[in-house]
C-alpha cells in the first residue's frame, strides 16, 4: 500500500517522521507524496504555540475531508498534537484511524498492520494507541532507527542527541507531551552519525529540546563536549552544528570544544527569550541578564569569528514597555548574527498562561515588529563586515533558469538563516565544500563568486 506523510513542526519532529519512514519501508511499503493516490496517511503534528498547533490541526482536518472522496484509507496521527489531545482527536474527528503518542513512532507499523484489512471494523481501544508511552526509555527506541530514510537532501541531516526536558519554562508545554530529558546513548549516536556519513551526509545537525544536558542522565555528568569529540571522528562528517544550546549550561569545556575542535562549525544556537530579569524570572529561566552578557562575551573571547544565534519571545504576560526597551537596548548591545522572534502564545496547561496582564496579540506583534527591524539594521552591518572575505559554504542547489547556485556558509543552519548566492558556470553539486570570496551583501544574504586554491 502507499502511504504519504505529511510532517508538521521542528526538526526534531522531521526525525521521528524519518524513523517511521525507514520501518515501514523495511516492512515493504511505497510511499507517495501525491495525496490523492495515497492509501495511508500520516499526519506527524506539532503543537509547541498556538500557530503550530492550528496548523497541525487543520491538516488533520484536511486529510480527514480528503479520506471521504479519494482512495485513501487509513488516517494516523502522530506527535505532540497527538499525545496531548488524544480525547479530543477521538470525539472531534471520528476519521482519523489510530493514534500514535511521542514516544511510540516505532510502533507505526505494528499499527497500520493491525488495521488491515481496512474493512475490519474499528474499536475504541485501537484508536488511542499507547496513551501513557511520555516517559518510556528512549533508548528502547535505537534499535529502529538503523533504516532511517533521509528527507533533507542527503548532504546535511539531523542527529537528535536526546529526548523531553526538564527547564519547565513557564510558556513551555513540552516536559508535559514529551517528558523528562532523556539522553540517547553515546554509542547509539557514533553509530548513527557513522550510518548518516556512510549515506552521503556531510554535516551533522545536533538537536534535543536542550542539547547543551546531553548525557547527564546516563553519564553523571554533562558530556556534549566529549560527544562532538567521538562525532568529529567519523570519516566523511565535515561540518557538526549545535542548535538548543540554553545559556545557562554553556561551560568552559563545551566552548573549548567548539574552539577546538576544526569540524565543529563556529555556531551556536543559544535561545535566550528575553534580557529583563523580571520576565525572565517570570519565564521561569535559569538566567539573568548580567550571566547572559557574561556567556556571550565568553563565547565572544574565545571564539572571536563565532556565529551567535538566538530567539525571543515578545509580549510575555505583564511585560511592560520599559522592559521591552530594555530588550531592544540589549539587542542592540549584544549585536546577535541570526536573531528570531516569537510573539508569546499562551498554552493551556502552563503557567504562564493563567498569569495576569496577559498582553493583546497586537501589542506582543507591534514589539516583534520593532525587534526584527532593529535586527535587520545589524544583520546588513555584520553582513556588509564580510564583504572581501572568502567563506567556506556548502552548495545547497542550483536557482533555475540561473548560472547561481545556493550554499551556505557555517554561519548559516538550514531553514532558519540565510544563503550565500554563487555565480559561476562551473557545475556544482548539492553538498559540494567550496570556497567563495564575498562580493555583495544584504539584510540575511551573501552574493560571491568561487575561489580556486
Amino acid at each position: 500500500m502507499k502511504i504519504m506523510f505529511i510532517s508538521l513542526g521542528c526538526d526534531k519532529n522531521l526525525v521521528d517522521t524519518e524513523y517511521m519512514l525507514g520501518i515501514l519501508k523495511d516492512k515493504g511499503f511505497e510511499f507517495t507524496d501525491d495525496e490523492m493516490e495515497a492509501e495511508i496517511i500520516v499526519v506527524n503534528t506539532c503543537c509547541f504555540i498556538h500557530d503550530a498547533k492550528q496548523e497541525s490541526i487543520n491538516t488533520i482536518i484536511e486529510m480527514a475531508e480528503h479520506k471521504q472522496d479519494a482512495c485513501c484509507k487509513l488516517l494516523i496521527v502522530s506527535g505532540c498534537l497527538a499525545q496531548r489531545y488524544q480525547d479530543e482527536i477521538i470525539k472531534e474527528i471520528p476519521e482519523v484511524d489510530a493514534i500514535i503518542g511521542t514516544s511510540s513512532y516505532d510502533k507505526i507499523a505494528e499499527v497500520i498492520l493491525s488495521k488491515l484489512p481496512v474493512d475490519s471494523p474499528l474499536s475504541k481501544e485501537d484508536v488511542s494507541f499507547n496513551k501513557n508511552n511520555v516517559l518510556e526509555n528512549v533508548n528502547r527506541l535505537v534499535e529502529v532507527s538503523s533504516d532511517r530514510i533521509i528527507t533533507t537532501g542527503g548532504y546535511y541531516e539531523y542527529l537528535k542527541i536526546a529526548e523531553g526536558c526538564d527547564k519547565h519554562c513557564t510558556y513551555c508545554i513540552i516536559p508535559k507531551i514529551r517528558g523528562c530529558y532523556r539522553s540517547y546513548s553515546m554509542e547509539y549516536l557514533i553509530k548513527e552519525a557513522w550510518m548518516l556519513s556512510q549515506n552521503g551526509v556531510k554535516e551533522l545537525i545536533l538537536v534535543a529540546q536542550e542539547t547543551t544536558m546531553y548525557g547527564v542522565d546516563l553519564y553523571g555528568k554533562k558530556s556534549l563536549s566529549k560527544l562532538l569529540y567521538k562525532l568529529s571522528e567519523i570519516d566523511g562528517i565535515e561540518w557538526i552544528r549545535i542548535l538548543y544550546c540554553y545559556p545557562e549550561e554553556i561551560d568552559k569545556e563545551l566552548i573549548a570544544a567548539i574552539k577546538n575542535i576544526s569540524k565543529v562549525v563556529k555556531y551556536l544556537d543559544m535561545p535566550i527569550q528575553h534580557a529583563s530579569d523580571t520576565i525572565l524570572k517570570k519565564m521561569g529561566r535559569r538566567t539573568s541578564k548580567q550571566e547572559l552578557i557574561t556567556v556571550i562575551n565568553q563565547l565572544r573571547e574565545e571564539i572571536p569569528d563565532i556565529a551567535l544565534r538566538t530567539t525571543l519571545i515578545t509580549g510575555f504576560p505583564g511585560e511592560t514597555k520599559e522592559e521591552h526597551e530594555e530588550l531592544l537596548d540589549f539587542v542592540n548591545e549584544m549585536e546577535f548574527d541570526r536573531l528570531g522572534v516569537f510573539t508569546y502564545s499562551a498554552e493551556e496547561d502552563t503557567p504562564a498562561a493563567k498569569m495576569k496582564n496577559q498582553i493583546s496579540e497586537s501589542v506582543k506583534e507591534k514589539r516583534r515588529d520593532e525587534i526584527m527591524m532593529l535586527q535587520q539594521e545589524i544583520s546588513l552591518d555584520k553582513s556588509s563586515q564580510l564583504i572581501g572575505s572568502i567563506l567556506s559554504c556548502m552548495v545547497e542547489g542550483k536557482m533555475i533558469d540561473d548560472d547561481v547556485y545556493v550554499a551556505r556558509s557555517y554561519k548559516d543552519a538550514p531553514n532558519v538563516d540565510g544563503y550565500v548566492f554563487i555565480h559561476t558556470d562551473e557545475n556544482l553539486l548539492s553538498g559540494d565544500m567550496v570556497k567563495v570570496k564575498i562580493e555583495s551583501a544584504y539584510e540575511y544574504d551573501l552574493m560571491g563568486s568561487l575561489v580556486h586554491e
